[in-house]
């Protein structure tokens, strides 16, 4: 399967929809973000590696990169009912890696208020949300998650920041930003970096939530600009993405003032250009969180 990145909604910027492949493991169908997507491809010939992760099967080579092959029926303790199984290859915070699945259906266009939440049982630590389509349930998985698990050095670079000195931690109290992120984990890891750098932080689980708490603000009796001084916002979140959430707040008049950071896997060269055209401050990969302090400091006036 070719993903042409040059039709439809993937040139749209804001309009809170999206697109995913829909696979399957084993007996459950799932879903991958086609913006994470190169190609699908058939099984190649892989090298193992001594001490790998138990996840991986080893590695192949496709265009000249070599490129870690993720196994998903063990990452997800199911078993194969294939024997002809594909590659989904992807590019996930800039690193290639592929991913063995039994098979690979088509396409949806489907809108983030269609995600729901998982519910909140033991097994779901991996799901990112479910979709309902046709009486079908099409659980969407948090790649970046099992990127992290088979690659600690990924979640090491959150932690990576360097010590600010107490002038800086105390400039730095005096703002709040205001973040969307919709992974437990990734919120947490944000959430508790940014405050211990010294800013005030309002996390919230997704773009719509995010949303409401901004027009909860705005019906306050301060001024927004004295409660909020700066928004980070992941890209991929259930009921409204990021994008969406930046052309909210860009068109309109009480909140156009905000700078708007997207934080997010997904920058690639067309997801830059989309954030670009929607007004985004700044856009960093996850996880640069060192380079995303930096640009924030610098968007509210603060210089080390």
């Amino acid at each position: 399967m070719t993903i042409d990145k040059k039709q439809g909604i993937l040139l749209e910027s804001g309009t809170n929809e999206f697109e995913i492949v829909e696979f399957s493991v084993g007996p459950v169908t799932y879903g991958i973000n086609v913006a994470k997507v190169r190609e699908v491809i058939n099984s190649l010939p892989v090298t193992q590696i001594a001490n790998a992760h138990s996840y991986i099967d080893g590695i192949f080579k496709l265009r000249g990169n070599v490129i870690p092959l993720v196994n998903l029926s063990k990452c997800l303790g199911t078993v194969q009912t294939e024997t002809d199984q594909k590659v989904i290859v992807c590019e996930i915070n800039k690193i290639l890696v592929g991913f063995k699945v039994d098979a690979v259906y088509r396409i949806h266009r489907i809108s983030w208020t269609q995600l729901e939440s998982a519910p909140d049982v033991v097994g779901t630590d991996l799901v990112v949300g479910i979709v309902k389509l046709n009486e079908k349930l099409i659980i969407l998985l948090d790649f970046e998650r099992i990127l992290a698990e088979v690659n600690p050095e990924i979640n090491k670079k959150f932690a990576d920041v360097p010590i600010a000195s107490q002038d800086l931690v105390h400039l730095r109290q005096n703002k709040t930003i205001l973040v969307a992120e919709d992974s437990r984990m990734l919120r947490d890891l944000l959430v508790a970096t940014l405050h211990t750098s010294g800013y005030n932080i309002i996390a919230n689980e997704n773009g719509q939530v995010a949303w409401d708490k901004i027009s909860e603000l705005l019906s306050g009796q301060k001024p927004l600009p004295e409660q909020v001084q700066l928004v980070v916002t992941d890209i991929e979140m259930p009921q409204m993405d990021g994008h969406h959430l930046l052309k909210r707040i860009k068109e309109n008049p009480q909140t156009e003032y905000l700078p708007v950071v997207i934080f997010s896997s997904l920058i690639n060269g067309e997801m830059r250009l989309k954030g670009e055209a929607l007004g985004a401050a700044a856009q960093i990969t996850k996880p640069e969180i060192a380079q995303l302090i930096d640009i924030v400091d610098r968007l509210v006036g603060i210089s080390s």
